[in-house]
């Protein structure tokens, strides 16, 4: 069936949490029955999709908390003086083997590998522990009994089994699980490193773009992730607004890219600006593997893996603001990393805007919508209505908001799509939303 958020505005699902911190990265696991958050306090929170209700059989299940537990802690580096945030940069998910799942935290020097797993059944009848755990004096030990397991309330654990530590010099910006289910990147201004997840103490450098002089340095690694399902590939972008795949079957040291994904520069269109917002703050393949999704300050581009000369499409996200790219530099939001998503089937793309807009652009049909997360004017089970922002000087229409009267402190930074419905996630500031199509809920 066919069902896009542009044909029906999604109905807001369940405003799921509010934290006292803002939240910094949201991932789904690839099935999409957990929902993972991690905020600026080193916390991962994860949720968990109910099964559907008996009293309505048809109906979807929501998200509720599964879990929480604090992923990092604030430390210090001594030897350079330096402080490291405990804030959660990304989280990865690894496909589940077995009933535990597993997922990559990172903040901005260490990664940690996490179990998750659920617990209903606890031993009891130890032949050399009492009831309440101690042990027993042998000498009172005269019968031998078999332990059994019994039923106890499900309890869910979280647990470290891996810290990849001491890596890398400049802070983590990505993680990406390889499909091997075996290895996976991370990601630094400067350097990409492979790792394997059963081996903490070592890993290997793939790409290094430090100069010998750093008053050489020209642009620095913004984002990477591997190939869907081609385990040699993998792409990484830079703030001079390119990309660069790269096969690790060519060699070793993947600093010779492979392809490189380069969109000539308009002269006429220079300005001092241009630079900055051509940053490519985040780079998405498609579930397909035959495109790359990738976001700047102002558009949304994809990128088709066999033409490297210019984007396939260019979606304008905020066109209106460039006319306010001074007042942007001076309040440092020109520097903001806006990330995008693909839904299942590759068809619309989703990021996000300022005042707590989202953006949606379907790539058949070329149309696009904007809706608003906000806490104030949604209640749960209500449609959101397509709003609309006017440039300055233009004619207003009724419901139109004026690029001047936007909030540029309420911005959506990190969204997250379901890999197979249409159901996604928003972390505005400190606020998580689940939208869902309404196209679903009123076929049932």
């Amino acid at each position: 069936k066919k069902s896009l958020f542009l044909l029906n505005p999604p109905a807001m699902w369940l405003l799921v949490w509010w934290q006292t911190d803002i939240i910094s990265t949201v991932e789904f696991n690839h099935t999409g029955e957990l929902l993972a958050t991690g905020d600026k306090g080193g916390r991962v929170v994860i949720f968990q999709r109910e099964p559907e209700g008996k009293t309505e059989p048809f109906s979807q299940g929501e998200y509720n908390v599964y879990s929480t537990f604090q992923s990092h802690e604030p430390e210090f580096d001594y030897l350079k003086s330096l402080e490291i945030e405990e804030k959660i940069n990304k989280i990865r998910w690894l496909p589940q083997q077995n009933a535990a799942h597993f997922l990559l935290s990172t903040n901005d020097k260490t990664i940690k590998l996490w179990k998750v797993s659920e617990r209903d059944k606890r031993p009891e009848g130890y032949n050399l522990k009492d009831e309440e755990g101690r042990i027993k004096d042998i000498s009172t030990v005269t019968s031998l009994q078999v332990p059994v397991l019994m039923p106890m309330d499900l309890m869910v654990e979280v647990s470290p089994r891996r810290v990849f530590a001491n890596a890398h010099t400049y802070h983590v910006n990505s993680i990406s699980v390889n499909s091997d289910c075996e290895t996976y990147l991370s990601a630094d201004d400067l350097r990409i490193n492979l790792w394997h997840l059963g081996i903490t103490d070592r890993s290997f450098n793939i790409v290094d773009i430090k100069p010998a002089n750093m008053e050489d340095l020209t642009e620095v690694i913004t984002a990477a992730e591997f190939h869907p399902f081609h385990c040699n590939l993998f792409v990484y972008s830079s703030s001079k607004g390119t990309l660069r795949l790269c096969d690790m079957r060519e060699q070793a040291l993947c600093d010779k890219h492979s392809k490189l994904f380069e969109e000539p520069e308009d002269p006429s269109a220079r300005s001092f600006f241009s630079e900055i917002i051509s940053s490519v703050s985040d780079v998405k393949f498609s579930h397909s593997g035959r495109y790359l999704l990738t976001r700047d300050y102002l558009t949304a581009k994809v990128w088709d893996l066999n033409m490297e000369n210019k984007p396939l499409e260019t979606y304008q996200v905020h066109d209106y603001l460039r006319s306010k790219l001074c007042s942007l530099y001076e309040n440092d939001c020109i520097f903001d990393k806006f990330e995008c998503a693909w839904n299942g089937s590759d068809s619309v793309i989703m990021t996000g805007a300022y005042n707590n807009f989202f953006r949606m652009f379907d790539r058949n049909t070329k149309r696009d919508v904007t809706l608003e997360a906000s806490r104030e004017s949604s209640k749960p089970r209500a449609v959101l209505k397509p709003r609309r922002v006017c440039a300055a000087g233009s004619k207003r229409r009724k419901d139109d908001i004026s690029v001047d009267s936007l909030d540029f402190s309420k911005k959506i930074l990190h969204t997250a799509w379901h890999p197979a419905e249409n159901i996604i996630a928003i972390a505005a500031t400190n606020n998580l939303y689940i939208f869902q199509d309404k196209l679903n809920s009123e076929m049932h």
